[in-house]
């Protein structure tokens, strides 16, 4: 910019722009992994929650398998001294199975509900119900169709792999008989209402997990169809019924009072201006208020406390909540013999995720944290990793240590190399899987509903 002084005339030669420093050019570089616009940006950070699980679900599906002693609840009860250490103190925050797809269940409700409570009408939940069938069903029929490609050879290395390491932890995948029952397996993870983990489509997924598939499909409908009062009633009502329904649910041992939890959490966030009322403290008599953060930090150290406790000393009352619950499916007394072979809605976990989750809907720090950059990109393909991590850790990893067993690496050896091509090849195939097959598939699923309209 040139500027003329009435008196001197002279030329002001601007400086020239600093040169970006390396944490500037990094911090930039971050910024382009956003690879789209948020919809409710006020809400990234529940998309970071996402990516922070996506990471510990990696753990805990990579470590189950090369490490078992050090995963909670893991069939291997003995091992080296560091993973049994590993076991009783950081599995069960960072790789704990059953609060990780606890959070997810929770997390998903919490997320579906915020497009109707920001705009509440009939096209906006007709287009939800419609949108996510589609968005969940190609994806999870094309990582299964992945699974028979992958496995077409035989599994007789997991075999192996597990007589070699005495891995009692890890199933072999089944193996469907033929088209029909490829068909009928992916038929019934969108259509069976219980015993998730028994149903073939996920006992054929390696790792087993597919079966989160099912229950978040299945719980989505108890979202939608409960949702649809919000427009309708006071808020201080709907509090009372959503507290209502999830005693209710819980004393019947259903899911819906995970789901029902995130719902509840969506509403007093975006109508009743929760992170405000938070803030102001809980009143304990006329003068005193109690810190909301206070409360929230005691239910997540209850549920921890429980866990601990229960890993570390008493793992034979790990399940004796779960014998306190009206026997749904069987007679008309408490649930005596619950079947610990189905994913399990505990208490210990649900006083984590709402303490966690109520520190982070009041927490500017924490929201700011969770909405970086590369939390938002493994958000965004959390999805695409849930269903191709397993596949590659279950052929390339394995088939991977069996070659390094034999030609003289040692164990610890051959688990870092496991790791480290594990991880790069399941960024690289997420990636793929991201934008061939899951993106996609959301078009598709707009312009369907769109065509559907007309």
């Amino acid at each position: 910019m040139v500027t003329f002084h009435p008196e001197f005339h002279h030329t002001i030669i601007p400086e020239p722009d600093p040169e970006l420093t390396i944490s500037s050019k990094v911090s930039l570089k971050l910024r382009t992994l956003r690879t789209k616009p948020s919809t409710h940006p006020s809400q990234d950070y529940l998309l970071g929650l996402r990516g922070l699980l996506t990471i510990q679900a990696f753990i805990y599906t990579f470590l189950l398998v090369f490490t078992p002693t050090a995963v909670k609840d893991s069939h291997n009860s003995s091992g080296p001294g560091t993973q049994l250490f590993l076991r009783k103190t950081l599995s069960v925050l960072l790789w704990n199975a059953s609060l990780i797809y606890s959070f997810i269940i929770v997390l998903s409700a919490r997320c579906i509900s915020i497009p109707f409570i920001s705009s509440p009408t009939s096209l906006v939940v007709a287009s939800s119900v419609f949108r996510r069938s589609v968005r969940l069903l190609i994806p999870t029929f094309v990582s299964s169709l992945l699974v028979v490609i992958f496995f077409s050879g035989g599994r007789e290395h997991i075999h192996e792999f597990k007589t070699l390491t005495s891995n009692h932890s890890i199933e072999t995948p089944y193996t469907l008989p033929g088209f029909v029952g490829f068909f009928n397996a992916i038929f019934n993870l969108f259509w069976v209402p219980r015993d998730f983990a028994s149903q073939a489509g996920s006992r054929a997924f390696p790792g087993q997990m597919l079966w989160i598939v099912t229950l978040l499909y299945s719980q989505s409908w108890t979202v939608f169809m409960s949702m649809v009062i919000i427009p309708y009633t006071r808020p201080v009502w709907r509090v009372k019924a959503w507290i209502f329904f999830i005693l209710t649910a819980w004393w019947v041992q259903s899911w819906a009072w995970f789901s029902i939890t995130g719902l509840l959490l969506a509403d007093v966030k975006m109508n009743m201006d929760f992170q405000f009322k938070s803030l102001k403290g809980l009143r304990v008599a006329k003068r005193w208020r109690v810190p909301s953060w206070i409360l929230y930090g005691v239910c997540v150290a209850v549920g921890l406390m429980m866990q601990f406790f229960w890993v570390a000393w008493k793992p034979e009352l790990a399940d004796g909540e779960l014998r306190i619950h009206a026997d749904l499916y069987g007679s008309a007394g408490l649930n005596e013999d619950p079947d610990l072979r189905q994913p399990q809605a505990r208490m210990d976990n649900y006083f984590v995720i709402v303490g966690v989750i109520g520190l982070l809907e009041t927490s500017d720090f924490l929201q700011f944290i969770l909405s970086s950059a590369p939390l938002l990109y493994l958000g965004r393909r959390s999805f695409a990793w849930f269903l191709t991590q397993s596949i590659i850790i279950y052929s390339v990893g394995i088939k991977l240590f069996l070659h390094l067993h034999k030609n003289g690496a040692s164990e610890t050896e051959a688990i870092i190399a496991c790791l480290l091509v594990c991880v790069l090849t399941v960024i690289s195939t997420a990636e793929v899987f991201y934008r061939l097959v899951e993106i996609p598939s959301q078009r598709f699923a707009k312009v369907a509903w769109e065509w559907m309209r007309v």
